[in-house]
């Protein structure tokens, strides 16, 4: 990497990470477990110092730790959130080098090659990410060495250690099972692993135990791939001179919006939520916040919604710096058009449920949604419109109304079904009637409109001009109407 420097790494290993963590969050007195579910059964994923001073250990069932320690307090692991916040300790590991990949679950790999003379030498960096491990409450393990491999064993198993011949051999990261088989023949350290003769390990455990040792060695090369920072969408202008009026703010955002929408394109993404900051000149700072309806990166359309956030926005003695950031994204991959069929803009609907939504709110704005029932109250959803995607028509083989409303009866007379009938004090006269068409009470769902049992609907087409949909109930006798046909 460099020539003419030693290179060096350090492992930095935090054994108790999970409990830990969720101690920070809600700290808990006595012994105290995380719970991990392995092949039916809870299993401890990480144990306080209380509970580990009363025999604990990992992978311990949980029946048997509470046979042990009665007033044993457990929870629920998070493993999401643990890799999450070991994300976080690695953004802050770059603040000693900027090659910094994980190891493992709790774990780090930094290669501090000719950064350690920014901390007074080597000794001293390690001795500062101790203090500062203990002041966040954080138990750390640290190993320095040339390799990987070498740096992993002395955090695991011998910290400031220095000779790699008196650890044992699973300190070289082996499997289990290659561990058993190396005892069982007496190979118990790793110098009696490297005074063994290469091939007949080779031929009995497979190329992975000697590929491991020389990793430690430094014969085989063992690289750090550091994780990739997750792209940032903002942008920010400060300004040599304030400024308060609309048009000058709105060519600032404009300008912004530019660089924010290529990157957007070159991650294939869209914004949803865009959020304005304005700093005044006396450091005070107002926001603009825009949700989309559907995810964009087009600056020309986005830039006429801000208008009415800024036009709200105090100014004061005026402006300074602007910010413009992209909060929430989502994916908006590249659209092929033809140059054979022009069609309509289809982002039209979606500008204009944004323009409407800056105003009274994008859940506001609803949508229907077919639903998988043949009860006609059930046979719909509501959902709003800019976090759902409008699907196919209702599928039925009879005809439904276009209007809809809850069961009014009616005073019928006559045959079955009614030639005359009273609705809404209207005497109607009834010319055709298709049907019935019996629909059953969904019994798995509670639905006290259907308890009554099943219906027997009718399509009437009355002699005045109306068009409705009765239904009979043979169960209790009578007649309702429920919709209207157009």
């Amino acid at each position: 990497m460099f020539d003419g420097i030693r290179r060096r790494i350090v492992c930095m290993w935090f054994p108790r990470l999970a409990i830990e963590r969720a101690l920070r969050i809600c700290p808990v007195e006595g012994p105290f477990v995380l719970t991990l579910r392995k092949a039916n059964t809870e299993r401890i994923y990480g144990l306080n110092a209380q509970a580990e001073a009363r025999g604990l250990h990992c992978g311990m069932s949980l029946a048997d730790a509470r046979s042990f320690s009665p007033e044993l307090t457990s929870r629920s692991a998070r493993c999401d959130l643990d890799a999450r916040f070991l994300s976080a300790l690695r953004r802050w590991a770059t603040r000693y080098c900027p090659w910094v990949g994980q190891d493992g679950v709790d774990g780090l790999m930094l290669d501090v090659t000719g950064s350690t003379w920014l901390w007074g030498g080597e000794a001293a960096m390690l001795e500062d990410m101790r203090i500062r491990a203990r002041q966040a409450g954080l138990t750390l393990r640290l190993g320095c060495a040339d390799t990987r491999g070498a740096a992993w064993a002395f955090a695991h198993f011998a910290e400031g250690g220095r000779e790699l011949n008196d650890l044992p051999v699973a300190a070289l990261r082996l499997a289990p099972q290659t561990m058993i088989g190396l005892q069982r023949l007496g190979l118990r350290s790793i110098a009696d692993l490297r005074a063994t003769a290469r091939a007949p390990l080779a031929r009995r455990f497979g190329p992975d135990l000697l590929l491991r040792l020389d990793q430690a060695l430094g014969h085989a090369p063992e690289p750090i791939t550091p994780e990739t920072e997750p792209p940032h969408y903002a942008t920010r202008m400060t300004l040599p001179e304030p400024i308060g009026r609309m048009p000058d703010v709105m060519a600032v955002i404009a300008r912004l919006l530019s660089p924010l929408c290529d990157k957007l394109a070159m991650q294939q993404t869209g914004a949803r939520h865009l959020t304005l900051s304005l700093r005044r000149v006396d450091l005070d700072s107002q926001r603009v916040e825009l949700h989309l309806a559907a995810p964009m990166r087009d600056a020309s359309r986005i830039l006429p919604l801000f208008e009415r956030g800024v036009s709200n926005v105090d100014a004061g003695f005026g402006i300074d710096q602007i910010r413009l950031e992209a909060t929430q994204v989502e994916p908006l991959p590249i659209q092929h058009t033809s140059h054979v069929t022009v069609r309509a803009n289809p982002n039209q609907l979606s500008d204009l449920i944004t323009r409407i939504g800056t105003r009274i709110g994008l859940e506001n704005i609803q949508r229907l949604l077919p639903a998988d029932s043949h009860i006609p109250e059930h046979s719909f959803l509501i959902a709003p419109a800019a976090f759902s995607q409008p699907e196919s028509n209702w599928i039925s083989s009879r005809p439904r109304p276009i209007r809809l409303f809850p069961p009014e009866p009616i005073t019928a007379c006559g045959s079955h079904p009614p030639q005359r009938f009273c609705w809404r004090r209207l005497h109607l006269t009834t010319a055709r009637a298709i049907g019935p068409e019996r629909i059953a009470p969904e019994w798995w769902l509670s639905d006290d409109a259907w308890r009554s049992g099943m219906r027997d609907y009718w399509k009437i087409d009355t002699r005045e001009g109306r068009r409705l949909w009765l239904f009979y109930t043979p169960q209790s006798p009578g007649w309702f109407v429920q919709g209207e046909f157009a």
